[in-house]
């Protein structure tokens, strides 16, 4: 059986090797953050983290990360104590909350990346995470507002 680490834990799992690693953390793990969204890979509400880069899991096959380190939006934080997490509430980010744990996975791994970005590279960075309910202006501005926050560690 092969093993994955998912938020630091280390899990065997039964699972075909071509099996999307999104039916593995939703079924398997049962880590139900992640949500299904298009399957295409083009909406990003199934975004987590491999090796500390935003990727879509629903177009990753298990096989293709044994031995690398994931996280889910379940393994962030304890509780809702990220950064990030804090600003989306702060700015009422979510309306029907669905893509918005893909969203902010992929925002913590662009500031990661980019710490002090512009507004056009936090838009730009965010443009392929879809919402249906149109918040990009409040997901914009609670990132904007962990930037201006000159928080250390993302």
């Amino acid at each position: 059986m092969p093993k994955l680490n998912v938020n630091n834990k280390s899990y065997l799992v039964d699972a075909e090797p071509d099996t999307p690693l999104l039916w593995v953390l939703r079924e398997e793990l049962r880590l139900t953050g992640t949500k299904f969204g298009c399957g295409g890979g083009h909406c990003g509400a199934c975004t987590v983290h491999v090796n500390g880069e935003a990727v879509r899991s629903c177009q990753l096959r298990v096989d293709d990360v044994y031995g690398a380190y994931i996280t889910t939006i379940e393994g962030l934080s304890a509780g809702i104590e990220h950064p990030v997490q804090k600003a989306w509430i702060e700015h009422q980010v979510p309306q029907c909350g669905y893509c918005h744990s893909g969203q902010i996975m992929q925002a913590v791994s662009f500031l990661r990346r980019n710490p002090d970005p512009s507004d056009d590279e936090i838009a730009s960075a965010m443009r392929g995470n879809l919402c249906r309910c149109m918040t990009y202006t409040r997901i914009n501005k609670a990132i904007r507002s962990v930037v201006d926050a000159d928080i250390q560690e993302v």
